[in-house]
């Protein structure tokens, strides 16, 4: 008689799109499913460590296995001798012990690791693009060159709450959003890694102005701090703000006119092209003394100009003031 095999497991991978078919090949049980995708099994045995490396030396599929609670101590997830890491695309490690896992170069691709405990893990180059990362435990953990992605999948969730008009569930996902970002700031500041740390504050402080009433004084003062330093972050910012503010002024200015040796002076159509540029390029020299509080006297504003030279003045030692503790905040850390 032909021996009766039992049927593969029908794990469907999430990813549709994907050029692969990532099938599992191992047998299933009564569930349908294999030891590891089987979410049902219990697997916070002591025996699960040495199953897991020898499933993923063996090239098991790795991608959406329920590893729940799973104590995985010191587990050595590399890919040793490979290129690309372990591929655990849509795994759940939900409450998993992995602390001093060696996690080399691990895809966690779309995977949830939330109130996993990582401390002392090694996570350096991995993949963590919308992975749910909320709750775990940094403490100790290396995650340099790691893939956070642009946004994390509770910001993401957020956005698409608010535009199905779901406050509170948008809400939510920004408040734990808020909380993941500001458990990376302070890792990250830990570890030394100050550069990541400041786009995480810049994200953290974010997420909690969006929380804010959409149009109330609180949050449109943080976007305009967002806007001009990145939270003081964003040197940069401020310099490209400064530029635009003398720019924007000079053209103010050569059109309401300047007084130079007694005689005001403006763009017009009566002069050629030559004197009214040469007359523009007068007006933003004359912004950039005023922007700086120069003021040499040479060039003095009249009319409408006196208001816009009073404004940029203001504005400007506010500015230069706020790039010099930016920058020193950045270079001193």
């Amino acid at each position: 008689m032909n021996e009766i095999k039992s049927p593969l497991c029908r794990y469907q991978d999430p990813n549709k799109k994907g050029t692969e078919n990532f099938c599992c090949t191992e047998q299933a049980n009564d569930s349908g499913f294999c030891y590891w995708h089987d979410k049902s099994i219990d697997k916070t045995g002591t025996e699960v460590k040495a199953l897991l490396e020898e499933y993923a030396k063996n090239g098991g599929l790795l991608r959406g296995i329920y590893l729940t609670r799973a104590n995985l101590k010191d587990v050595d997830l590399v890919n040793h001798h490979q290129k690309l890491g372990y591929d655990f695309s849509y795994a759940d490690f939900y409450h998993a012990n992995l602390m001093g896992g060696h996690l080399f170069n691990i895809n966690l691709n779309n995977a949830s690791i939330m109130k996993a405990d990582l401390r002392d893990a090694n996570l350096n180059c991995a993949n963590l693009e919308n992975t749910n990362m909320l709750g775990v435990k940094w403490a100790g953990s290396k995650f340099e060159n790691i893939k956070f992605g642009k946004k994390i999948r509770q910001e993401i969730a957020a956005k698409k709450a608010q535009k199905q008009k779901n406050q509170r569930a948008s809400l939510d996902y920004l408040e734990q959003a808020e909380e993941i970002y500001r458990d990376l700031r302070k890792h990250s500041e830990h570890e030394g890694i100050f550069t990541l740390s400041g786009y995480f504050i810049q994200k953290e402080l974010t997420m909690r102005r969006l929380q804010l009433p959409r149009f109330s004084i609180k949050r449109t003062l943080s976007k305009l701090v967002d806007i001009c330093c990145g939270y003081g972050e964003a040197p940069l910012r401020i310099i490209g703000l400064s530029m635009a503010i003398i720019f924007v002024c000079a053209i103010i200015y050569a059109f309401t006119g300047l007084s130079y040796n007694g005689a005001v002076q403006s763009l017009s159509s009566e002069q050629d092209i030559q004197q009214n540029i040469n007359f523009f390029f007068s007006s933003l020299y004359y912004s950039v003394v005023t922007f700086t509080t120069l003021g040499y006297g040479d060039f003095t504003p009249v009319g409408i100009s006196r208001a816009i030279a009073a404004i940029e003045a203001f504005t400007g030692s506010f500015t230069i003031a706020l790039f010099v503790v930016v920058f020193v905040k950045k270079m001193t850390r």
